[in-house]
């Protein structure tokens, strides 16, 4: 692939003392999948957020489209975080808002778009996602899958250049969840940047074009599926427990 449209370097998260992220590196070129796998408290949340500045790092450089980003300037900071998009496990919807109005705040107030223009771009967004039906039904009236969408949708208003998404499928019932990963399929095959964290077997095996497996704040393998999973590894054996745990056979 191209070069990096997104890097980061050494980042090191603590709290209260006890180190969660410890010192990792990650690139993404332009339309590149990444998954991170591993254990709970392995740092894969965290790393996400640190990512996103929404934790900020102990340490760590930042660089999108080979540009370095200063984190502690608040117009760099301001400008990154809207060019790297965030998906949340819980949706973080705003409860008191419709669908549209949940993505057209954001338009309106960060990108100061006009009440028409952003109207449009936001039913554009949950048309390609399917739910330019439900769009002034409020987050209590939707199904987690529905909100999840509402949730891509509204990152995608944004036009960011990266998505990070943090098991966005983990709150869902089962019934729901194939909807979300035909969305998330979907944008993989328009070409979206993403770095996702998961414990999707179909995902893991069939979306990435690396797979990056944490453990207790380091990346300790990384590299394809098709050299990852290989028995032996941690990442197979960490898969197989999902098989057992998911009954997925994929």
């Amino acid at each position: 692939m191209g070069d990096p449209i997104l890097r980061v370097e050494n980042i090191c998260k603590s709290f209260n003392g006890d180190p969660i992220i410890k010192g990792v590196d990650v690139s993404l070129a332009k339309g590149e999948i990444k998954i991170l796998i591993g254990p709970s408290g392995g740092g894969k949340s965290t790393l996400l957020q640190c990512m996103n500045c929404l934790v900020t790092p102990d340490s760590g450089k930042f660089w999108l489209e080979e540009k370095v980003v200063d984190i502690s300037n608040k117009q760099q900071l301001y400008s990154y975080r809207q060019q790297v998009g965030m998906i949340f496990q819980d949706f973080n919807l705003f409860d008191h808002l419709t669908a549209i109005d949940n993505l057209t705040i954001a338009l309106r107030k960060v990108k100061k778009m006009g009440k028409k223009e952003a109207t449009a771009r936001a039913m554009t967004e949950l048309s390609q996602v399917g739910l330019a039906d439900k769009k002034y039904l409020y987050p209590a009236e939707l199904s987690g899958g529905q909100k999840q969408r509402v949730a891509i949708a509204r990152a995608l208003a944004m036009d960011p250049k990266v998505l990070l998404l943090d098991e966005p499928t983990s709150a869902l019932d089962p019934e729901v969840m194939g909807e979300v990963i035909d969305v998330i399929r979907n944008l993989a095959r328009k070409g979206m940047t993403m770095i996702m964290a998961t414990h999707q077997i179909n995902l893991i095996r069939t979306l990435a074009d690396e797979i990056l497996f944490m453990d207790a704040g380091y990346v300790v393998e990384q590299g394809t599926p098709k050299a990852l999973l290989v028995p032996g590894s941690r990442s197979q054996g960490f898969c197989d427990k999902l098989d057992l745990v998911t009954g997925e056979n994929r």
